[in-house]
This record gives structure tokens, C-alpha cells and sequence, in this order.
């Protein structure tokens, strides 16, 4: 199995073989969570607008998501694994636009297969994979709104793919590092109380879920679904 590491929309465009979209603050940990507390599916989109135009269709039942880290009009949640982690999501819908992993997501395009990836699911999206037995798995850290790294994503790249070769990578160095990381610090900035410490302290907990989470396109639209992982 050949792996390779790329970051950001460039390298999601030209992914191939399985990938696996990195978001880790906090689009894959958000969705980790909404998935554990019952949620269905969850319907992917790169533009917010798209998510409202879908929803107003009368598909999905919530809207979760930011721009600038903050929730957009006319959604019902914004992109918080702190926030949707008190709520009762059993049987839902949702629809999900954020500015870094559901864009890399929806620029995978050349991608086979897509996983969802952050450290809460990294074992079981590895035992998922392997199963599979593809010949190339790309992973993308999409860092900041795409065209930025980020620690967080970056780190979890490297985390995935010693785990995929059977390494044993120690993660409270890695979260170690992550917690002095530039973009781990707005979360405990009372001046944006969009970014939840909490939402530090859910995501940097590796495989908290036995689960993976894949995409499955179905009528144009990425529709993500817990997988065994």
C-alpha cells in the first residue's frame, strides 16, 4: 500500500486512490460527534449557500457549519463538536459546509473512495481502510480554510500514517504540540467565543469512536455515514 501526505485544496484536487480529508478543528471531529449522538447522514457541501439552497428543498433536517468560525445565517448549528455534542441528533439529517474539510472533500473528485479524517476516528478509519486493501491512500490535511497548514491537521496526517504502517506514535507528544500551536490558541480567546475550549479538549482525544466515517456519492450530492471501522 502506497501512502502519500499532501495539505490543503491543491493536493485534495489531486488526490487518487482511498483519501482521507483531514479536519480536526473542527469540521471531522464535529461530525464524529453528530454521528455518535445519532445522526443518520450528513450531506456535504463546500459553499453554505448550496447547504441553504438544499435544505430549502425541504432535505435534511439541520444546517451545521461556519465561515470565519462563525455560524452562518439560516443554520441551525455552527461547527462545534462542544455545541452538537448537547444535542440530540437520533435519525437526522444534516448538512454540513465548513471552510476547510468540506471543501476538500468536495474537491476530492478524483479520489476512488473518502474517508473523514481526525484523531477521534484515526484508528478505526485505519482498520476501515485496511480492510479495503486499496493499492494508494492519499491523505490531505486541510489546515486553514484550505490555502493555509495547520498543526492540528498536519500532525494528524503523520499520526494516520504511522498508524497505517503499523507504527505506534506516542499522541500526548502529539497533542503536546498541537496545544502550543498557533491555531489552537483562539479557542481560549474570550474575544471569539465562536471557538469553545471545549472543542480543544473533544478533539484532541484519539479514537474516541470504533467507528470511520465515508462518503458515498449518491444523485451529485457526498453524502457521509458511519462505516465500521
Amino acid at each position: 500500500m502506497e501512502i502519500r501526505l499532501g495539505s490543503l485544496s491543491r493536493d485534495a484536487q489531486e488526490a487518487q486512490g482511498t483519501a482521507i480529508i483531514i479536519d480536526v478543528f473542527r469540521a471531522f471531529t464535529t461530525a464524529a460527534i453528530a454521528f455518535d449522538h445519532g445522526a443518520k447522514e450528513i450531506i456535504l457541501f463546500a459553499e453554505p449557500d448550496d447547504a441553504l439552497a438544499l435544505h430549502k428543498k425541504g432535505v435534511g433536517d439541520f444546517l451545521m457549519g461556519e465561515v470565519g468560525g462563525k455560524k452562518p445565517d439560516g443554520f441551525d448549528f455552527g461547527n462545534s463538536p462542544y455545541e452538537i455534542s448537547q444535542v440530540d441528533l437520533t435519525g437526522k439529517t444534516l448538512i454540513q459546509s465548513t471552510r476547510a474539510g468540506t471543501v476538500g472533500v468536495e474537491a476530492a473528485s478524483n479520489a476512488s473512495e473518502i474517508f473523514l479524517g481526525s484523531f477521534v476516528v484515526a484508528q478505526a478509519t485505519v482498520y476501515a481502510i485496511k480492510r479495503e486493501g486499496p493499492e494508494l491512500v492519499s491523505i490531505i490535511a486541510m489546515g486553514d480554510q484550505g490555502v493555509n497548514r495547520a498543526d492540528e491537521d498536519e500532525h494528524c496526517g503523520i499520526y494516520l500514517r504511522n498508524i497505517m504502517e503499523d507504527r505506534k506514535p506516542d499522541f500526548e507528544a502529539v497533542k503536546s504540540l498541537i496545544m502550543a500551536g498557533g491555531a489552537t490558541q483562539k479557542f481560549f480567546d474570550p474575544g471569539q467565543p465562536q471557538f469553545h475550549p471545549e472543542d480543544v479538549t473533544l478533539a484532541l482525544e484519539a479514537d474516541r469512536y470504533d467507528f470511520a466515517m465515508k462518503i458515498s456519492r449518491e444523485d451529485g450530492l457526498l453524502v457521509a455515514r458511519k462505516h465500521a471501522g
